[in-house]
């Protein structure tokens, strides 16, 4: 049986209790919300923190509105009646894990979930077994033996839609507040994946306007429920009329990041989203879509179903829009 270790548990009421909070406890001590990440990752020795600062008990965290939404609203919220944001958000959180798993995790963890990969997401005696992986104890990524860098991949589901629609995150630590689009809040780092700060707090969520625009998500899994992404495709189009005005096409799965393709993007604009302009897209994110071997399936076949969903998710754009 895995067994958590001993930390301490503290529970702020407000977001400056939190940050004092950190600022006392230092290096050792974590934040958490849902924890549905967390703890099982303190079991296995991922990360060890001597004091975990529950975010949960901070009501600034848990409000909405049409145009922001809490980092502690849990991914049960967003899929509730009427859903929270545009619908490829409660898309996204209803494909998260399982029912009971989406009533305690949250937005803000969901946004900030750990890379992954099978040689990090095992027991710590498994990892021991192998002299453990540069992403934890060790020096070597063993999906790629001569990478300088880890490679574990990014299996947020609501992440890529964030970066599809153009969200804005706010974040609040001891030097203040600041706004970063989504797609600033990653990068492509397995270890170092976000650019948010150990003692920063991600507060909320701020939505764009709904101002002609539409978003899907698709996601490939072995089963219906519970499985994280192999591939996530979140497509965002603003329409003119029957035109495309705009697109984004952003991949999950696939890097440490969520892995926006510029090149489909601009594939669907200037005309009507047809089948000629979708099979280019697809085509478009194919070419840099570029799995690793760290996660479920084989990897060329994973690589293949890029070009599959993302023509899937176009096209419900298109039929959505009766285009």
């Amino acid at each position: 049986m895995l067994r958590l270790p001993f930390f301490a548990y503290l529970q702020p009421r407000t977001l400056a209790e939190a940050l004092r909070m950190k600022a006392d406890a230092g290096p050792d001590a974590m934040f958490v919300a849902g924890g549905t990440y967390l703890y099982p990752n303190m079991k296995r020795r991922h990360q060890e923190p001597k004091t975990v600062i529950s975010l949960m008990g901070i009501p600034e965290l848990h409000q909405r509105t049409e145009s922001s939404v809490g980092a502690c609203v849990t991914l049960s919220e967003l899929t509730a009646h009427p859903p929270i944001g545009p619908s490829a958000l409660p898309t996204a959180a209803r494909l998260v894990s399982t029912p009971l798993l989406r009533n305690m995790g949250t937005l803000g963890g969901n946004l900030c979930l750990d890379t992954r990969c099978n040689y990090y997401n095992q027991s710590y005696e498994w990892r021991k077994s192998i002299d453990f992986c540069m992403k934890k104890d060790g020096h070597i990524c063993w999906v790629a033996p001569s990478s300088p860098r880890c490679w574990a991949v990014s299996s947020s589901d609501v992440a890529p839609v964030m970066v599809a629609i153009g969200a804005e995150y706010r974040l609040l630590g001891p030097q203040g507040e600041r706004i970063i689009p989504a797609g600033r809040f990653y990068q492509n780092d397995g270890i170092n994946y976000l650019t948010k700060q150990p003692d920063e707090v991600l507060v909320d969520v701020r939505l764009p306007a709904p101002n002609g625009w539409d978003a899907v998500y698709h996601k490939l899994r072995r089963r219906g429920s519970f499985d994280f992404p192999v591939l996530g495709v979140a497509a965002w189009v603003r329409w003119d009329g029957r035109n495309v005005a705009e697109a984004r096409v952003v991949l999950g799965g696939v890097a440490s990041y969520p892995q926006e393709v510029p090149e489909a993007g601009a594939a669907l604009q200037g005309g009507p989203l047809s089948p000629e302009t979708i099979a280019a897209a697809a085509e478009a994110a194919y070419r840099p879509s570029k799995p690793m071997d760290n996660t479920d399936f084989d990897l060329s076949w994973r690589k293949q179903m890029t070009r599959v969903y993302v023509a899937r998710a176009l096209q419900e754009l298109r039929d959505r829009a009766g285009a």
